[in-house]
């Protein structure tokens, strides 16, 4: 085995190793149903960190006497929405992208350049005599050029995304705004199917009904996806996976 072999061997070895683990838990799970993710607190998942945001200047509350009515209060009587950490809200996602792209460019450019001497003080002849047999001074350099591109893009994309899950309120930010994530797991059979929700909320934007459309949440982290057999099936294999990202062609 030459050296160059040698290496590629050792470089395939963690590949191997990896793909072996997968493999191997994979093995393990054989005709069973894939196992749900145990109910965590967010804040002890690995990689959680609290949200910062700008936020306004915080004036102090003043009661004013003879009044019901407290300053910087956001409603007259209490309410059962979501306004604490812990409290939970029902999150309505209705997704519907349409996009429709159609570019095309066109360029076409051509060139041309000649320049010839028909007399220079008598130097002509004496330049004649020096070039080989059959060369003439006009034209002295001629030089042609042209150059066309074109390009054409287009994209078509349709999405449509419509269920209903519960969130949890993880943090209360100083201006009052909420940060809500959500997890959602249903298994089918072989597969099982996850919603994750989260970003940040406006309590007023609550219904009455302790619901908030998707569209009101700000930096909306949605994800819909799933693992199982078919979603494994779906999926290439780590070599081919490797070779995709290394292979220049």
């Amino acid at each position: 085995m030459s050296k160059k072999q040698a290496g590629i061997a050792l470089a395939l070895i963690p590949l191997t190793a990896l793909s072996a683990c997968g493999s191997l838990e994979r093995l393990e799970n054989i005709g069973r149903p894939p196992a749900l993710s145990a109910i965590e607190s967010p804040k002890e998942k690995p990689g959680y960190k609290p949200v910062r945001m700008p936020m306004p200047v915080i004036t102090g509350s003043v009661h004013e006497p003879n009044s019901l009515w407290r300053s910087g209060a956001r409603a007259f009587f209490k309410d059962q929405r979501a306004r604490r950490i812990g409290d939970i809200l029902t999150v309505n996602v209705r997704i519907t992208d349409n996009a429709k792209i159609d570019n095309k460019t066109t360029r076409t450019r051509n060139n041309a350049e000649n320049s010839g001497i028909t007399a220079l003080a008598g130097f002509g002849k004496l330049a004649l005599k020096l070039l080989p047999n059959g060369a003439t001074l006009d034209p002295l350099a001629k030089t042609d050029s042209s150059s066309k591109s074109e390009g054409e893009g287009k994209v078509d994309r349709k999405e449509t995304l419509t269920v209903t899950m519960a969130a949890v309120v993880t943090q209360v930010l100083p201006n009052g705004n909420l940060v809500i994530e959500g997890k959602q797991e249903v298994r089918v059979n072989f597969e099982v199917r996850e919603l994750i929700v989260a970003g940040v909320v406006r309590p007023e934007d609550i219904s009455a009904s302790n619901t908030i459309e998707s569209s009101k949440i700000a930096e909306a982290r949605i994800s819909y996806g799933g693992r199982g057999q078919i979603t494994d099936v779906q999926q290439p294999r780590y070599g081919q996976q490797v070779l995709d990202i290394l292979l220049p062609f």
